[in-house]
């Protein structure tokens, strides 16, 4: 596919900045409405950013490695951007739906494309009520806070959770404590791409909760129910044989990190 329209999005840094620069006076600007494809300059953060206001847009994501990590982006490079884009494959991933309700009786929703974490806000742990499909699983878990991964954000907070690493085309989410304490050995649950998982606070107005998915923030809340929304697909562009899969997969076998 000939990727003729390009829109270049930037984060703050003085290397994307610079960059922006330089690939819009190569290659031209074109509105993100109009665009055949969206490249994004960043690290993985911008990259979730960028994602998340296309989320409307049909054109798919290609970033470019302006930041620290970029584990979710390709090298950057100047040169050949044209053939690059149309040498790409494409990867389809979903983000995860939260609905979250406050112990005001308020109800918030978001998107996530990482991961949907509930944490304590207070000096107290939290106790949580969880719930998969309607069925409870588990009547209470003592923890700092728990998180729903999907297979793209598995390698972000819930690896540093100790969670699973889960293939980008598993169909699988990842429910993962956070620094649990009882049940004390409790490492969490791999679910089904169609479950529904409800988590409840216990004594909520004593022990109250904080919802993020990905950035957005929901306080004092009693009660999140997340699954994946199937009907959003976002696309995503990766150099050959270098993907999300492979780098999933590679992640599988480093050690200390490396």
């Amino acid at each position: 596919m000939a990727f003729e329209r390009i829109h270049f999005a930037a984060s703050s840094a003085p290397s994307a900045q610079e960059a922006l620069a330089r690939l819009t006076a190569r290659y031209g600007q074109s509105a993100a409405a109009q665009a055949d494809v969206i490249v994004a300059l960043g690290g993985d953060g911008f990259m979730l950013h960028t994602l998340h206001d296309t989320l409307h847009l049909a054109a798919p994501v290609y970033g470019m490695n302006r930041g620290s990590v970029g584990f979710m982006m390709n090298d950057f490079a100047e040169d050949d951007l044209p053939a690059r884009l149309e040498a790409a494959e494409r990867t389809v991933i979903h983000p995860l739906r939260m609905r979250a309700t406050t112990v005001n009786g308020m109800s918030s929703e978001a998107l996530a494309i990482n991961e949907v974490s509930l944490l304590r806000m207070t000096f107290q742990a939290a106790k949580l009520r969880i719930l998969v499909d309607g069925r409870e699983r588990m009547p209470e878990l003592i923890c700092d806070g728990c998180l729903i991964a999907t297979p793209a954000g598995s390698t972000a907070y819930n690896l540093s959770a100790h969670g699973p690493i889960l293939p980008i085309e598993s169909n699988l989410m990842a429910l993962t404590p956070i620094s649990a304490f009882r049940p004390r050995r409790w490492r969490g649950a791999i679910l089904p791409h169609d479950a529904v998982v409800t988590i409840e606070a216990l004594e909520e107005a004593k022990r109250p909760l904080l919802a993020v998915a990905d950035s957005h923030e929901v306080r004092q809340v009693a009660k999140v129910e997340v699954a994946f929304h199937p009907q959003i697909e976002i696309g995503l562009l990766y150099d050959p044989g270098h993907g999300l899969n492979e780098r999933v997969l590679k992640e599988q076998f480093l050690s200390d990190g490396k």
